[in-house]
């Protein structure tokens, strides 16, 4: 039920191959990654370059969060770069339903990304074009931050209208939580209604040494707390 998705924006850039390599032989489910513009936030990470070259490198699925505006482009280039998973913030575009339908048209699971500031009604309108909602526990544009405890109440309410939508279609909406999450949160965060969780700094500092199983204990410790929620 539940997916754990490593940020490689805490990774070893100098090593970046070897990073997903290992942190998905460690037990993570996806590889999530956080693509900043230095225009819709302040900070600039990677593009669809760095997506393609890692894609050869694990069977896992690329987790795609724009932070960027306009997202029309770089849906698609991200697409054809290799990822499974697109989401973007609904502040980034004139035209949700049209960037959420070039991502399903794409091949790509789709979805909207809610800054703590932005209110959930986004997500009302276009619910049979949702794979996944994103909530960030951090306002965009760098990792290593704390967690918003308000989040906590957001969730539910998140997760109210994604249950609410599948009693009356069928459909799942996996609901994912970006930012802050660690080993001493994370139960408190499922509890709230979050499935699918990303984690950088809690992931990626548990050792900087080159043994490829440094990953596997506080992976483990996450689930750890899940299975106790």
């Amino acid at each position: 039920m539940y997916i754990i998705a490593p940020s490689i924006l805490s990774a070893d850039f100098a090593r970046l191959g070897e990073e997903v390599v290992n942190v998905v032989d460690s037990g993570a489910d996806w590889i999530h990654f956080d693509v900043m513009d230095n225009h819709y936030v302040p900070n600039m990470t990677i593009g669809p370059v760095v997506c393609k070259a890692i894609r050869p490198l694990t069977q896992a699925p690329i987790d795609v969060h724009l932070m960027v505006k306009p997202v029309d482009r770089l849906i698609g280039e991200f697409a054809k770069a290799g990822a499974n998973l697109i989401t973007f913030h609904p502040e980034a575009t004139e035209h949700i339903d049209r960037g959420l339908s070039l991502i399903r048209e794409s091949g790509c699971q789709a979805g909207l990304v809610f800054n703590p500031a932005t209110p959930l009604h986004y997500m009302d309108y276009v619910m049979d074009r949702l794979d996944l909602v994103l909530l960030m526990g951090v306002n965009p544009g760098f990792g290593g931050q704390k967690f918003i405890p308000s989040t906590l109440t957001k969730l539910h309410e998140a997760r109210q209208r994604v249950d609410r939508h599948e009693r009356e279609t069928g459909r799942r909406i996996r609901v994912e939580i970006d930012g802050g999450v660690k080993i001493d949160n994370i139960a408190a965060i499922a509890r709230a209604g979050a499935d699918t969780f990303v984690a950088g700094s809690a992931i990626y500092e548990a050792g900087k040494d080159s043994d490829p199983h440094r990953y596997d204990a506080v992976i483990a410790a996450l689930r750890a707390e899940l299975a106790r929620r």
